[in-house]
């Protein structure tokens, strides 16, 4: 819970995108929001927030609403997924193995005509940290890639974000407290 002079930034991760085992990232797939009982959960476990992030992806918009039904959340075009380029609609069989490369190399990485985790990053980080200088509870809805990012920053390390695993409709709270600092409260969170 926050404190005075503290923001809670609750980052969640969308539902599970129907994207037939596809790369998602920029192409914008829906969301499968059949499962009731994970949206009462999870809206339970987050409780009332005072401001509403979300990416202008249909599967995140879809997830805000039946998140919050009521809510006008804030549409931020700068926390969309990754770019993938080239890769975008390919099956995750069909990309080239990168599990050689250690993380700073994996976050540089491009794919052809796409951009890194990196050049990610560089576009989501300013809206994290001017959700972070909100007051009270700031709920963040977008992609495994922006949960990284900010995950990323609370490390000090971009990089380390990529070690993370970041379930569909998770949600990942970090405190942002005065000095700057950050601290992790949870990570890739699946209430039930």
């Amino acid at each position: 819970m926050a404190t005075k002079g503290t923001t809670e930034l609750i980052v969640v991760r969308h539902a599970p995108a129907l994207s037939e085992g596809r790369i998602a990232g920029r192409r914008d797939v829906g969301a499968d929001c059949s499962s009731a009982l994970d949206f009462d959960a999870l809206r339970n476990a987050i409780g009332t927030v005072d401001h509403i992030l979300v990416s202008p992806a249909m599967r995140c918009q879809q997830t805000m609403a039946h998140l919050w039904p009521e809510a006008n959340g804030e549409v931020d075009a700068r926390l969309w997924e990754q770019d993938f380029g080239d890769w975008e609609g390919h099956g995750y069989s069909e990309l080239p193995d990168l599990g050689a490369l250690g993380l700073a190399e994996l976050a540089g990485s491009r794919p052809p005509r796409g951009e890194s985790f990196l050049d990610m990053a560089a576009r989501c980080t300013p809206v994290l940290l001017e959700a972070a200088d909100r007051e009270g509870k700031v709920a963040v809805i977008a992609h495994a890639g922006v949960v990284r990012v900010a995950l990323g920053l609370a490390l000090g390390e971009m990089p380390s974000g990529l070690s993370f695993q970041v379930a569909p409709l998770s949600m990942t709270t970090i405190l942002a407290l005065p000095g700057p600092a950050w601290s992790i409260e949870s990570v890739n969170w699946i209430p039930r």
